[in-house]
């Protein structure tokens, strides 16, 4: 039987990765899929990796009917065993749903990749929806670490620098950014501990003792100066 999976973890866990890789167990096994996704780094209508590998997909939007496309493809003559749908987080519900859809009244295997939250650390409505419909959800055993060595649980909005946690869901960006006038937007994976701090690989930085290395094993709400929680959980005064 077919199902619908739904593949899960933070940035650079190698889900893009794990597309491809799946892509081409299956094509090589004669299967006929197809391949979407939507905001790929590498821009539009491309499905890549951050290892360089990629390869052209089909860019979903949100007027995309994702069941009537695979059926006038069906109908058209082409088969379709397959789909593999990255960054599946921008999807709308609705698409979800369309996949599920196909899943159980076409018999088609459809394996989604993305992320569950945003920068503010909510569900992102496809992926929350994904959770609710798929067959299985399985995270990524390859995790992202944190600037200070731990696993890193949350994707951080950094914008010229400074971490954000206000603003529009869906701004893409990538963890290397361009110099110019236009704010640079990137993600940095961080603990969720760090995160509850505001603290950023830019922000440890500045309170380490050596700018040029990240304090790996330095607790740095303990540095003079650093705003230590009050009870409330509050930033208190500084750490004399």
């Amino acid at each position: 039987m077919a199902e619908l999976v739904f593949f899960t973890g933070t940035m650079d866990c190698g889900k893009s990765t794990l597309a491809l890789q799946m892509d081409h167990t299956h094509a090589s096994r004669g299967r006929a899929g197809l391949l979407f996704t939507q905001h790929d780094r590498s821009g539009e209508a491309v499905l890549s990796s951050r290892l360089g590998l990629t390869k052209p997909a089909l860019e979903v939007d949100d007027d995309l009917d994702l069941w009537e496309f695979v059926v006038d493809q069906v109908t058209a003559g082409r088969r379709v065993d397959y789909l593999v749908c990255d960054e599946a987080q921008f999807y709308t519900p609705v698409q979800v749903e369309q996949l599920a859809r196909l899943v159980d009244e076409m018999d088609v295997d459809v394996f989604a990749f993305g992320i569950t939250s945003d920068f503010r650390t909510e569900l992102f409505p496809g992926s929350r929806r994904l959770i609710e419909l798929a067959d299985r959800t399985e995270q990524l055993q390859v995790r992202a670490l944190c600037w200070c060595g731990k696993p890193a649980t949350v994707n951080a909005r950094v914008v010229d620098g400074v971490m954000v946690v206000e603003g529009e869901q869906v701004v893409v960006g990538d963890v290397t950014g361009e110099t110019g006038p236009v704010p640079t937007v990137e993600y940095e994976m961080l603990c969720r501990r760090h995160y509850m701090r505001r603290m950023n690989s830019s922000a440890a930085r500045a309170q380490s003792l050596s700018p040029d290395v990240l304090p790996f094993d330095l607790d740095l709400c303990a540095l003079p100066g650093t705003a230590e929680p009050s009870p409330d959980g509050r930033a208190g005064p500084p750490a004399g």
